[in-house]
């Protein structure tokens, strides 16, 4: 029979390096979400959602019969209404997680002092992070779901292909969440969150959502087509006419990419924040 001494514990490796990161629970997070939307009065959640609609009923239609026809991802002329209307289903997706992963943030790590609470469980910054951008997405897909409602009331849909929108758009609402819970933390004063609005204004209008890109010089085109937004706006239009190319797999790329980031971003961001 072998005998343990002190020194065979301490000198035992850990055979979880990772456990003090992610503790495999984000379900716990996930659950106070639900519990808290569940108290909290419907009408703020879904409140976001109304903005792109608004944009669509008034440029789409009202506007959209001045425009009349233009020029789809496929070649083929598409109403104006028809048009745009991907594209704000894209910012719709964004609107929903950037509000839950910046301000609802915002609130929780600096009034609610929520996560440090978390971090004394055997919780870990990556279980928050999870949990939090999970919400986001929920947030996201909601919106994503309205406002493809919307689309087909209108007569916007026309291709059996439309069915990927919601998808894309949750991976769109991905992207965005997963960056915008670490670059709150950054945050401190309420006039440091105006910084977000301050850059979300800009790349909503000059994202291509309402004209195409090659209205602007190509030195612009470049900086646009950089832009988280515009490979959104770009993606949605192709789901909504069929129009895949090599680029839908560029701008799911992108995506693909800006997600892993963002995880990782977070995680650090929270570890450094609260496990010093």
């Amino acid at each position: 029979m072998s005998i343990l001494h002190d020194d065979d514990y301490i000198l035992a490796p850990d055979r979880r390096p990772l456990s003090a990161l992610y503790s495999r629970n984000a379900r716990a997070v996930i659950e106070r979400g639900f519990r808290v939307i569940k108290s909290q009065n419907w009408v703020v959640l879904v409140s976001g959602f109304f903005e792109p609609v608004f944009y669509l009923l008034s440029m789409g239609i009202g506007l959209g019969r001045l425009v009349g026809s233009v020029q789809g991802p496929s070649g083929a002329p598409i109403s104006y209404a028809a048009y745009i209307a991907p594209a704000l289903l894209a910012v719709s997706a964004m609107n929903g997680a950037i509000y839950d992963s910046t301000w609802n943030i915002f609130f929780k790590m600096h009034f609610g002092k929520l996560y440090q609470s978390m971090l004394y469980t055997s919780l870990g910054p990556f279980d928050i992070a999870v949990g939090e951008i999970f919400m986001a997405l929920f947030r996201g897909f909601l919106y994503a779901l309205g406002f493809t409602g919307v689309m087909a009331v209108m007569g916007l849909i026309a291709t059996p292909w439309a069915l990927l929108l919601v998808p894309a758009a949750v991976t769109v609402a991905f992207g965005f969440a997963s960056f915008g819970m670490a670059i709150t933390s950054y945050m401190k004063t309420f006039q440091q969150m105006d910084v977000i609005t301050f850059v979300m204004l800009p790349m909503f209008l000059f994202s291509a959502t309402f004209y195409p890109l090659s209205v602007y010089p190509e030195p612009v085109q470049w900086v646009v087509e950089a832009l988280p937004l515009w490979h959104g706006v770009e993606l949605m239009r192709e789901i909504s006419t069929g129009a895949f190319s090599v680029l839908t797999l560029v701008h799911l790329l992108y995506y693909l990419v800006m997600i892993l980031v963002g995880l990782a971003f977070t995680t650090r961001r929270l570890r450094a924040l609260f496990l010093r």
